[in-house]
């Protein structure tokens, strides 16, 4: 099963979904700024990804400065907390492949989780 974390105003993301139909794949679209993941789905996406919580977050949105996180040391709990009330932090896209998955930018990160290996 695909899934992507996809906001259709964002160039990237769009080319993530261009990039997934063009390989035939069937994939769910998650419009996460509509239905945002919960604490417990975010944990999950970031372990997949290997990453902190923190390099999640989108810090040139301009909510990330308005929200005055710059320069903040926070702890994974509370990075994935300011990511489930303020999802609009979240980078994006994020696609998910069986039990893999990649952060959108650049897209060869996607077509890397969907190469056979």
């Amino acid at each position: 099963m695909t899934k992507i974390y996809h906001n259709p105003r964002c160039a990237k993301s769009r080319a993530a979904v261009e990039l997934l139909e063009s390989r035939g794949i069937e994939f769910d679209i998650v419009k996460y700024l509509d239905d945002p993941p919960n604490e417990k789905e975010l944990r999950a996406i970031v372990k997949m990804l290997g990453i902190s919580p923190e390099k999640l977050v989108r810090k040139g949105e301009k909510l990330f400065k308005e929200l005055g996180l710059g320069g903040k040391s926070l702890t994974d709990a509370q990075w994935i907390e300011v990511m489930v009330e303020h999802p609009k932090l979240i980078e994006r896209p994020i696609v998910i492949h069986g039990a893999k998955a990649a952060i959108g930018r650049p897209t060869e990160n996607i077509e890397s989780i969907l190469d056979p290996s």
